[in-house]
């Protein structure tokens, strides 16, 4: 049987955060004093997971739904019936509402909501790199539709880092 690698090396190997500004996110939900919450679809908990992989994301991660399943969109984050059947499951108004829904089952200042197609087939006649990003704040929820391309994992990682980087500029007030 193969030698696992030292302890040191495993741990100083993060791939989540050395390829999204995790880091600055929690800095900055720190220095304000505020949490945030996640509902994810096409990334299954990768934004929570890289968020969780900075030091002291404890003081300011509240949680996460997976909400892969177009049913436990409704029943987990509390999206709409109505806009599941209007809008689907890939749109602008369920990625508010997956926001939304983080932000208050979790009990967190900020929710943030990933809904999208990964691939490698288009789906519900969304092509693939259609991701939807909302951010819900204590004032307001923005919706941002971003068209991603690359493989499965590149889409996702760069659904998780508009993410980041939303949330960052939104507590900087910008």
């Amino acid at each position: 049987m193969p030698e696992s690698p030292e302890p040191a090396t495993l741990d100083s190997i993060d791939p989540l955060t050395a390829a999204v500004p995790a880091a600055e996110l929690v800095a900055a939900l720190k220095t304000a004093g505020q949490t945030v919450a996640t509902a994810e679809s096409l990334t299954a908990g990768l934004l929570a997971a890289t968020i969780a992989g900075i030091p002291g994301a404890s003081a300011v991660l509240r949680g996460g739904l997976i909400v892969y399943a177009t049913d436990l969109k409704q029943a987990l984050a509390g999206v709409s019936a109505d806009t599941l059947a209007a809008d689907g499951p890939v749109a602008a108004t369920t990625a508010e509402q997956l926001a939304v829904g983080a932000r208050t089952r979790c009990g967190a200042d900020w929710g943030i909501g990933l809904t999208g197609v990964a691939g490698p087939e288009p789906q519900d006649g969304r092509p693939v790199g259609t991701v939807f990003l909302g951010v819900a704040g204590p004032d307001n929820t923005e919706v941002v539709r971003l068209n991603l391309s690359g493989a499965r994992w590149t889409i996702r990682v760069g659904a998780v880092r508009a993410a980041v980087t939303e949330l960052t500029r939104s507590l900087r007030g910008g």
